[in-house]
């Protein structure tokens, strides 16, 4: 009998994460609504395909120039609605899902938020999904990730300011040769 309601807990493990923990959808987000296109993009919208891809190839070559070349290129899902958004369990304009995706919202369709999650994507992949996400400093996280995205924004709410800022200072100091290096000592 324990072995019988075993089996039917790790089977419904699942459904459950997938009902609860909506960020999980991005492993299968055909079952979410959005059609994959292929194994990278991903869009709740196919007449807007064009752009998506667009976007997607100039975020990967930029972080590729501008930092480093992403091993794995992430899966992106591109929401043309917020329901598609919310369907993941966001509400924020992008958000990064460790090394497995992305999920862009309709605010985010502009180069620099795709290139702050690839590098995002790009430093869960150097660092390790747990360490990027609960070991490393917010300041190098998020700081990075505005700074070398060239977010145009002049300003950003307090603490993100802060935190790019504090970045700028330690990139300068260490530069790009050594940034990953110096980073795992964080």
């Amino acid at each position: 009998m324990l072995k019988r309601i075993l089996i039917v807990m790790l089977l419904s493990l699942p459904l459950v994460a997938w009902a609860f923990f909506k960020p999980v959808r991005i492993l299968a987000p055909e079952l979410a609504g959005v059609t994959c296109i292929n194994e990278h993009i991903c869009i709740d919208d196919p007449s807007r395909l064009a752009e998506a891809s667009d976007l997607y190839q100039s975020a990967l070559q930029f972080v590729a120039s501008s930092i480093s070349e992403i091993e794995r290129p992430p899966r992106v899902v591109f929401c043309t609605t917020e329901i598609c958004n919310e369907s993941f369990g966001f509400k924020a304009a992008a958000n990064a899902i460790g090394t497995f995706g992305i999920v862009i919202s309709p605010r985010a369709w502009k180069p620099y938020y795709l290139r702050h999650e690839m590098i995002h994507h790009l430093q869960k992949e150097r660092l390790g999904n747990f360490r990027g996400w609960l070991v490393t400093p917010n300041w190098f996280i998020e700081g990075m990730a505005y700074l070398l995205s060239e977010d145009p924004r002049p300003e950003l709410p307090e603490q993100l300011q802060q935190y790019r800022s504090q970045f700028a200072t330690w990139y300068q100091q260490v530069g790009k040769e050594q940034l990953w290096q110096e980073a795992a000592k964080l």
